[in-house]
């Protein structure tokens, strides 16, 4: 195979002295930097430089004037973050801070999104150096991802605020007297507009803690549009409050607006209530306006608004003053932000502003100017990958230019989504208890001892340490307002978290109970680390629910010292055994497994590694040899000490672990309750479906599913030591049984991978058959191929390999040019590979590095890869189809080779399914449970379903065309011949739009038989050079 590798492009050679020149240059031309910035500027580029040389063709578009602008960049942005003085709470002034973030940006010609999507590799390829002269933590002080997540989170709400902006007033000046001039209406309307979001600033500033949710700033911005509400001239109205659908809460008084707008945005009442309190307070500080009581003013914009405990500045939005307003929210946000480094966030004022960019984030896609957004990228912004079978509602259609469809809710958006969740958050779980409930306390009180009093301590232990409060009294003035805000709201977050955790912990005992048929759950209410496992997921979830920018995933595993191996465990319980969760919840959960099944569960201190070990001896070696076995787990009292205590958290009492190999991270198998599932997959709120449909058989222990499809094996046997034997039975050990199971959710992921590569490609079922054969093989057979991998890196390396010995025209630089196209992509995937020349010297170089995917492919993966391509064989001259296939399950017969290795997986079909290659034509499946509210007697000759809509079912093709012809007026025997009148009417959401869960619970099929493909013995051929 050598004598095929591709060629690895090169940028060719690159002048050193006259690089240096231009970025001194940019230095001291473009940000005037003083003599000591420049020389510290350059001196972390010269350590950085020969990293450029190596790297131009991955950076960028691989041109070398690009390259050299993102190198600049990066390495300027590196120089700012990391040579602050941060303090615990305070970042004070560096000698050479006197450049921002986005000076960089415009003196290189860069916009953000491609910053952020270049950025990572930059952290790779330069870690060493950046370790080296700024400290080991410099990757966390760079604070790349939080930035990138506040980007997201300020272009979401900036698009929300404007887009409810310009419903609430007026975009021309068509009901503005018209003695007044056009022109000058229409510049106030946009000085309000832009008076809005500088006010919206000065609160996020100045009002709101360090950890800047989504939720919180939502409220922050429907606060800031209550204040327009009350001081915009009425003429400016795009509605009228007395009779607005929209305005909808009322009372003797006159409208309840904060009431009506929580309504609308689905905000809180009392969190609105407080950001208007605060707000008021900077309109007063900032610009100097004297408050007045809203019921003493008699003002045409107060008519028909309840005044109850509203405030009216006089002459606020006066067009006289309103230029001097700004003028002062300018120069308050530009001292509050001054020499920080971070995003100016007034540039979303202006969507003509270049910095914003044009592009999407890769890797749980978020399309910052589009209109279709993946939600997923913002409910997880560290490694936001959306599931591929994770289905998204499109946003509602606007009706008659108002606010939203009748029911005068917001369309659908990544925002209102958030709030949405909160909102389910608030309701639900807030009132419940922060205690364990009676049941619980049951459950507890009936193992070997009596551990509700463990449980307790423990939970306050860990979840003090997801969300540590600053005991800082020392401090005056803003300072100790500012740690009084994170303190409540680390408050607030943990009584949520807490409160999670014992609703979902008494659900799965009481599952747990019923499996085993008796109530003492000792072994399972005993196990440290399930209970951290738990503990974790239910942080996650209510971080995840306010989507802060900060405190990203994996976060709630460094601090519980669990392994994402660990956690991947319980998610899938934790989905099925909280019923109520919302779909944004369960999409995050999905997502989160995903993430770790493709890369976490495989890099270097996963305690998979200490169950492979178990399973399979042989690649003990190999594990040893880099080093990859997980530390122990720390224990309780260690992590306890770290944390500081409010008088009202109970004394820590001396917890007994009951984890076979105490401190050994090696008793963390991955033991999915016996129940092998696909690994993105959406749970909905019919538990019946879940238990029914979701459980897919796995590749190499299809015998664990053969009692019982419903049957589900206790949860405490995923948490068992690894050299237990499997309760189970079948003479294997924990280890073994879990290793299988987690082995069939990597093989179902890459078959979903593959079909979405094979598709976007056009290639045959033949070829994806080879693929996902060659794969299995890999996995069972070259396990240490993934070893600190991405299993992508392994699926693009067997495309390219497949294609070569199957003689198709496919060349690497399709292949990632069409994975670049796919929701999961990362550059860093084909762009920084692992490989460890520490056992065999190849190519003069010795020791681990990072190299591109073809460095990989031709250096690592063809030698180790060799023996398997043998029974591989030729898959005949297999060419391109003109279309993409249309049935997933349509298998010519297993693949020959190693017994373990199983026929391409029946996949659920995508919702919605693309379903022409030539046009944007989808359909997703109709849930029974619908038809009802669908086939209404006024709106039953508009619908009809495939099987039942021409009385007789004849094929699919000619359903869908009576249905079209039906639709578009043509007499049809649906309407026994006659031809009908009227319009669909899509906006009422309520009845025409079908729900993201309802599509899901049709995916999950299980597994049905795959037919057998003639295939004959693959011949091994030398491919062509």
């Amino acid at each position: 195979m050598e004598d095929t590798k591709p060629s690895v492009a090169t940028s060719g050679g690159t002048d050193g002295d006259a690089v240096e020149a231009r970025f001194n240059a940019l230095c001291k031309n473009g940000l005037s930097l003083d003599e000591k910035a420049c020389s510290n500027a350059m001196k972390l580029f010269k350590e950085t430089k020969h990293l450029l040389t190596s790297n131009v063709s991955s950076i960028g578009s691989g041109t070398l004037e690009e390259a050299e602008r993102f190198w600049f960049s990066f390495v300027l942005y590196s120089l700012k973050r990391l040579s602050e003085k941060i303090g615990e709470n305070t970042q004070q002034e560096s000698d050479e801070s006197g450049f921002s973030f986005c000076q960089i940006l415009r003196a290189t010609k860069l916009n953000i999104v491609d910053f952020f999507k270049e950025l990572p590799q930059f952290v790779v390829k330069a870690g060493p150096v950046l370790r080296n002269m700024y400290g080991e933590d410099c990757a966390t002080r760079l604070e790349g991802t939080e930035m990138q997540a506040n980007f997201v989170h300020l272009s979401l709400l900036s698009k929300s605020y404007k887009r409810a902006f310009w419903e609430l007033f007026l975009t021309s000046d068509a009901n503005i007297d018209k003695q007044q001039n056009a022109t000058s209406s229409s510049d106030y309307v946009s000085e309000c507009h832009r008076f809005g979001w500088l006010l919206f600033l000065a609160l996020r500033v100045h009002a709101f803690s360090r950890f800047k949710d989504l939720v919180t700033c939502a409220n922050g911005f429907v606060s800031i549009l209550a204040i327009l509400i009350i001081h915009v001239p009425v003429r400016f109205r795009n509605f009228k409050i007395n009779d607005s659908p929209h305005f909808v809460k009322k009372g003797d008084k006159g409208v309840d607006l904060l009431a009506s707008l929580c309504n609308m945005y689905d905000a809180s009442e009392d969190d609105l209530r407080k950001k208007m309190e605060t707000a008021n307070k900077l309109i007063e500080d900032i610009l100097k306006k004297k408050p007045c009581p809203a019921a003493e003013c008699k003002t045409e914009t107060l008519e028909n608004i309840d005044t109850d405990s509203l405030i009216y500045f006089e002459g606020l939005m006066e067009e006289k003053s309103l230029s001097s307003s700004l003028n002062m929210l300018e120069k308050d946000y530009d001292n509050a932000i001054c020499n920080k480094g971070d995003l100016d966030e007034r540039v979303f004022v202006n969507d003509e502003d270049s910095l914003l960019g044009l592009g999407s984030f890769s890797g749980g896609t978020m399309n910052v100017t589009g209109i279709k957004r993946k939600f997923d990228s913002v409910a997880s912004p560290s490694k936001s990958i959306s599931s591929p079978l994770s289905p998204q509602r499109p946003p509602a259609s606007h009706a008659n230019g108002v606010l939203g469809p009748p029911s005068a809710k917001m369309a659908a958006t990544p925002v209102s989504a958030a709030m949405t969740t909160a909102k389910w958050l608030r309701s639900v779980i807030c009132p419940l208890p922060s205690k364990p409930s009676a049941e619980l306390q049951r459950f507890l009180s009936s193992c070997d001892k009596d551990v509700t009093n463990d449980v307790i301590c423990r939970a306050h232990i860990i979840l003090e340490a997801i969300f540590p409060r600053n005991q800082e009294c020392s401090v005056t003035g803003s300072l100790q307002s500012v740690n009084l805000m994170d303190n409540i709201w680390m408050e607030q977050r943990i009584l949520e978290a807490l409160k999670l955790y014992y609703r979902v912990l008494e659900a799965m005992c009481t599952a747990e109970a019923q499996i085993l048929h008796a109530p003492n759950l000792t072994s399972l209410l005993t196990n440290e680390r399930f209970h951290r496992c738990m503990l974790a997921c239910s942080a996650e979830l209510v971080l995840a629910t306010h989507k802060t920018a900060t405190m990203l995933f994996p976060t709630v595993l460094e601090r519980t010292g669990i392994t994402a191996f660990d956690l991947s465990k319980v998610i899938e319980s934790f989905i099925r055994h909280e019923e109520s969760l919302p779909r944004e919840l369960r999409r995050h959960l999905n997502s989160l497994e995903e993430r770790l099944l493709e890369s976490m569960v495989w890099d270097k201190g996963s305690s998979m590694y200490n169950s492979l070990i178990v399973a399979k001896p042989a690649l003990s070696a190999e594990i040893n040899r880099l080093g990859l076995l997980a530390e122990p787990m720390p224990p309780l009292d260690a992590i306890a000490t770290h944390v500081n205590f409010s008088g009202s958290t109970p004394p820590v009492p001396s917890l007994q672990k009951h984890e076979t190999s105490t401190g050994n991270a090696g008793s963390s198998i991955l033991g999915q309750n016996g129940d092998v599932r696909s690994p993105m997959r959406p749970c909905t709120e019919l538990r019946s479906v879940l238990v029914e449909r979701n459980a897919f058989t796995s590749p190499v222990k299809d015998r664990l599913l053969a009692l019982n499809n419903l049957k589900k094996a206790p949860l405490q046997s995923a948490f068992a030591s690894p050299t237990r034997p499997n309760p189970g039975g079948g003479g294997e050990t924990c280890a073994e049984t879990g290793i299988s199971i987690f082995f069939g959710k990597i093989n179902k992921l890459a078959a979903v991978r593959i079909n979405g590569m094979v598709e976007r490609l056009q290639l045959s079922q033949q070829i994806r058959e080879s693929v996902y054969s060659l794969f299995q093989k890999i996995l069972n057979q070259r396990t240490s191929l993934f070893f600190n991998r991405h299993i992508d890196q392994i699926i693009l390396c067997c495309f390219y390999v497949v294609a070569k010995i199957s003689q198709l025209r496919l060349t690497f630089k399709e292949i990632i040019c069409n994975y670049r196209k796919q929701p999961q992509c990362k550059p860093q995937v084909f762009q920084s590979v692992f490989v460890d020349r520490s056992s065999a010297r190849r190519n003069g170089r010795t020791g681990q590095d990072n190299v591109d995917i073809i460095a990989f492919y031709n250096e690592i993966f063809v030698p180790s890869i060799k023996p398997l391509l043998g029974e591989l064989g030729s898959a005949g001259t297999t060419t391109r189809t003109s279309r993409v296939a249309e049935a997933n399950n349509s298998n010519d017969g297993t693949c020959p080779g190693s017994p373990k290795v199983s026929p391409f997986p029946s996949l659920p079909d995508m919702s919605p399914k693309k379903v022409s290659a030539t046009h944007n034509v989808y359909v997703s499946p109709l849930r029974t449970s619908k038809m009802d509210a669908l086939i209404s007697h006024s709106s039953r000759s508009y619908y009809a379903c495939v099987g039942e809509s021409t009385r007789a079912y004849q094929s699919p093709s000619k359903d869908l065309t009576a249905i079209n012809n039906h639709l578009n007026g043509y007499s049809s025997p649906l309407t026994g011949g006659r031809k009908i009148r009227g319009a669909l009417n899509f906006d009422d959401v309520d009845v025409g739009l079908v729900s993201d869960s309802m599509v899901a619970n049709s995916l999950y099929l299980q597994n049905g038989s795959c037919a057998s493909s003639s295939g004959a013995p693959l011949k091994s051929e030398q491919p062509e050079s």
